[in-house]
């Protein structure tokens, strides 16, 4: 029988949105090997509009994981920044502009995802439910 050892846990987090947020922020204080695995039903605010106009998957729920997972501060807040006022952008953030130009741009929500994670420089793993 071979038993594997690790020096950290290996944690798997099921979810979406604020909770898994807040979660994975403390978690990856624990241990590297994190799964945020995320819902991909979100179909509001900024996210909603997106979806609707550009038939892309809502980056919403999964920004929110990368972000807590990012170990960039700068590019943390670059990417949770949402815009204000009463212009065509207002209400959006500019990490769900990100992820969905990446998924227009490659064609595919998986590869927009690997881009982002990578920019993001994220502890752990961030998996949509379904692409």
């Amino acid at each position: 029988m071979i038993e594997r050892v690790s020096s950290s846990p290996e944690i798997a987090l099921i979810g979406g949105g604020t909770g898994s947020f807040t979660l994975l922020q403390e978690l990856k204080t624990f241990t590297p090997n994190i799964s945020a695995i995320v819902n991909m039903s979100d179909d509001g605010g900024s996210t909603g509009v997106l979806r609707d106009e550009f038939g892309v998957l809502p980056p919403g729920d999964i920004r929110q994981c990368l972000v807590a997972l990012s170990d960039t501060p700068e590019v943390r807040d670059v990417f949770s920044y949402r815009f204000g006022g009463e212009g065509s952008l207002s209400g959006h953030t500019i990490g769900n502009l990100i992820l969905s130009g990446l998924e227009m741009r490659y064609g595919c929500f998986d590869k927009a995802l690997k881009v982002a994670s990578s920019i993001l420089h994220i502890t752990g793993k961030v998996i949509p439910v379904t692409l």
